[in-house]
């Protein structure tokens, strides 16, 4: 049984997809979930990683975990999963943690503690998800508008299907444990470049306007804590060389390239009709 955290999100609603389609028995754990939120045959428990006591249920008869950085209390969530026979763990994680681990020190305090719970384990390390673009839905619906900071610095967005499937793949074979493998995109695009593929995908114009350092910090501190957003705010628009690069781990685990931006656009393009 492979237990699948975040099983609701962009990643972890792929990976029960994924994983399911290939016959692994899985539990899909989201703070809000039931039945109707996933495919037949899988196991759907309602739990919070914030509170570690709460996935028991959830990790009875598990040999695999999927977690999320999520809550403050990763030690008290392995520590369940050693209590409960998990084999093999594997952490989403993200690129951040190599590039600028003073910004995300929570993400590293999980990989450490990851690292520190006497479990095998696999760290995947996410550059930034394609699937951010869907931030854009609304003002594509409505106006046919994407406004974005830095619309020339160009980063490589991964697909959160890409994800799903190298966690998929860590998760059912051997020779991945202690491994820490960072996922991106096959091309570094920009706001601007990825705009127009969203307007290639839908068949119409969609007009990109470049904001401000200052707009888009006023924008992000609505869903975003101050730390959280200047963390973002750097990342896109001064990335480091680490961050810009593409990476081969994507295909080194999945044995074919990484999808490109356009791909995810075109395959989500009922999101920005």
């Amino acid at each position: 049984m492979i237990v699948v955290t975040g099983a609701t999100g962009n990643v972890g609603r792929a990976l029960v997809t994924e994983l399911t389609r290939s016959g692994a028995a899985v539990t899909a754990v989201a703070r809000r979930i039931g039945g109707g939120d996933v495919p037949a045959g899988v196991r759907a428990v309602a739990a919070d990683i914030g509170r570690a006591e709460s996935l028991a249920p959830a990790l009875e008869g598990a040999s695999a975990l999927f977690l999320l950085v999520a809550g403050e209390d990763p030690a008290g969530v392995l520590r369940r999963a050693a209590e409960a026979g998990v084999a093999h763990v594997v952490l989403l994680s993200t690129q951040g943690v190599g590039t600028r681990p003073e910004t995300y020190a929570h993400a590293a305090g999980f990989e450490s503690a990851v690292a520190g719970s006497g479990l095998p384990f696999t760290v995947l390390r996410s550059g930034g998800l394609a699937s951010n673009a869907l931030g854009w839905a609304e003002p594509v619906r409505r106006h046919r508008t994407v406004a974005a900071p830095f619309a020339d610095v160009a980063l490589p967005f991964v697909d959160p299907g890409d994800v799903a499937a190298a966690a998929a793949t860590v998760l059912r074979a051997d020779g991945h444990d202690g491994a820490t493998y960072t996922l991106t995109g096959p091309e570094a695009t920009t706001p601007r470049q990825r705009a127009a593929a969203i307007a290639e995908a839908l068949g119409e114009p969609v007009t990109f306007v470049e904001q401000s350092r200052e707009e888009a910090h006023a924008q992000m501190l609505r869903f975003m804590p101050p730390a959280v957003a200047a963390g973002t705010l750097a990342v896109l628009g001064e990335p480091t060389p680490e961050e810009q690069a593409v990476g081969t781990d994507v295909e080194r685990l999945l044995g074919r390239p990484a999808a490109p931006f356009a791909a995810w656009a075109a395959r989500n393009v009922e999101a920005f009709r």
